[in-house]
């Protein structure tokens, strides 16, 4: 299994939900061995920031990296889709602090990669970060933990008190494909209470946040009027931000990631955790697991 990137520079723009600016990005090829790398255009000299966990400098509500006093904020929508790809190297060139939300899913950034295409890089073979042993992080009452598994395998549950809450739309399983991805989890939307709102836009927070980029509940039930896409959307997206948060290890995982009520805060924590033991983990080449069943190409 050979390393990806994409074929050609795709551009798009978007709303930044958190400054309600119109942000553009441009994504572009990158080298192999070079991974995900954002680059801060709007800088001289432009700033490139890795997607690594090293580069994490924010957690509160998104995953926010940085490099001195620039940043680059709301990551984890576009690494999911990355990872969902199973891109290796890619450049990602933004002139503002933070990516657009688009429809508050990861399905737009598939869109975008997969119209640039995927090429395979042959002159380097794909790194995958196995897991050799349990690490967990939190408390009895919130909690994300990675253990060795033959694949990737993602769990996960939430417990809200709400009338749109309950048993069967709390928790989910999944083993990851790009398949999986694509069809079960790119889709799933972002979500916030209304009675929030008013709070985070008084600190200066979700300013652009919308009916367009977001699931909003109220006191009663869903207020978008075309209701939810998966009937447990709330947890597929907190898996969505999840398979974004892992990829800034730098490589595909090979594990089984179960979180339970865990946010970008303590997906942090266990990334931090995971390396600060080799013990933890190894690099493996040639592994024989069907992740990645999209059609690509061999690049140029």
């Amino acid at each position: 299994m050979f390393q990806r990137t994409i074929r050609s520079s795709i551009s798009a723009a978007g709303i930044g939900v958190h400054s309600g600016k119109k942000v553009k990005i441009n994504l572009a090829p990158a080298p192999v061995n070079t991974g995900v790398v954002f680059r801060r255009v709007d800088q001289n000299p432009v700033i490139d920031i890795p997607a690594s966990v090293d580069s994490v400098v924010d957690t509160r509500l998104s995953t926010c990296i940085g490099q001195g006093n620039v940043r680059i904020g709301m990551v984890e929508h576009l690494l999911s889709a990355v990872a969902g790809l199973g891109i290796d190297n890619l450049y990602i060139e933004v002139a503002d602090d933070e990516l657009p939300i688009m429809d508050g899913s990861s399905s737009p950034y598939i869109f975008l990669l997969q119209s640039s295409g995927i090429v395979n890089q042959t002159q380097a073979k794909k790194p995958f970060m196995v897991i050799d042993r349990e690490v967990v992080v939190g408390d009895s009452k919130r909690y994300c933990s990675i253990s060795p598994h033959n694949g990737f395998r993602v769990s996960f549950s939430i417990d809200y008190d709400h009338p749109n809450f309950n048993e069967e739309n709390q928790q989910a399983v999944f083993d990851f494909s790009t398949a999986t991805y694509l069809t079960a989890l790119c889709r799933a939307r972002t979500f916030g209470f209304i009675k929030d709102r008013e709070i985070y836009k008084a600190q200066n927070l979700a300013l652009g946040s919308s009916m367009e980029n977001a699931i909003w509940l109220g006191d009663d039930g869903i207020l978008n009027e075309r209701g939810l896409r998966y009937h447990d959307e709330f947890v597929r997206h907190k898996i969505l931000d999840a398979i974004g948060d892992l990829y800034l290890l730098k490589y595909p995982i090979i594990g089984h990631f179960i979180g339970h009520k865990s946010g970008h805060t303590l997906n942090n924590q266990l990334l931090r955790a995971i390396i600060s033991d080799p013990k933890n983990y190894h690099i493996a080449y040639d592994l024989d697991l069907a992740l990645y069943e999209e059609p690509t190409c061999e690049a140029a």
